[in-house]
């Protein structure tokens, strides 16, 4: 048990290391061009478990039907429950600040144009996701820090609606759809 705090502290803070090694560090993300053609969910669903309403923005942006991935992190989930979105939490935490999670590895492989942060918490776990995704644009909350998102919507979390409609007005006006 005493081992085990241990472990997890020392797996934590070089997490926390990597993230600061990270934001210090320029993006590489080559810019692709104008267009969204793909769409990343890292979704907190803890705070909102409807993850199946983001497949809604298929038809609002014109997109393929395998346009949009969806990862859930849950604080706490059971393996052998079954969930409708691919979910991942604190402890796939492994050492180096790596992900021991296949779903999750699955979505760091994908570049995206647009990547949502759908999160309003700063939680290690979504932060190291969001830093790891290849994405050329980021958006995410108010609540979160600044350095993880290019586009910040000072919405509920709970509007989804709302969300989308700001989502699709900023792309508009960055002349990305």
């Amino acid at each position: 048990m005493f081992l085990k705090k241990i472990k997890n502290k020392l797996k934590v803070r070089a997490a926390r290391k990597y993230l600061r090694q990270e934001l210090a560090a320029p993006s590489n993300v080559p810019n692709k061009g104008v267009g969204v053609s793909s769409i990343g969910f890292i979704v907190d669903l803890d705070k909102f478990n409807n993850a199946d309403s983001f497949y809604t923005v298929i038809e609002e942006f014109s997109l393929r039907p395998n346009a949009i991935k969806v990862i859930g992190y849950k604080e706490f989930y059971d393996k052998n429950s079954p969930y409708s979105t691919p979910v991942f939490s604190d402890k796939d935490l492994g050492w180096d600040a790596k992900i021991e999670n296949s779903y999750a590895l699955e979505f760091l492989e994908n570049e995206y144009d647009v990547l949502v942060n759908y999160y309003n918490e700063d939680k290690l776990l979504l932060q190291l996701m969001s830093i790891k995704a290849k994405a050329r644009l980021k958006v995410g909350f108010g609540g979160v820090d600044k350095n993880f998102n290019d586009l910040i919507l000072n919405i509920p979390i709970d509007d989804f609606q709302t969300f989308k409609m700001e989502l699709k007005k900023y792309l508009r006006v960055l002349n990305e759809i």
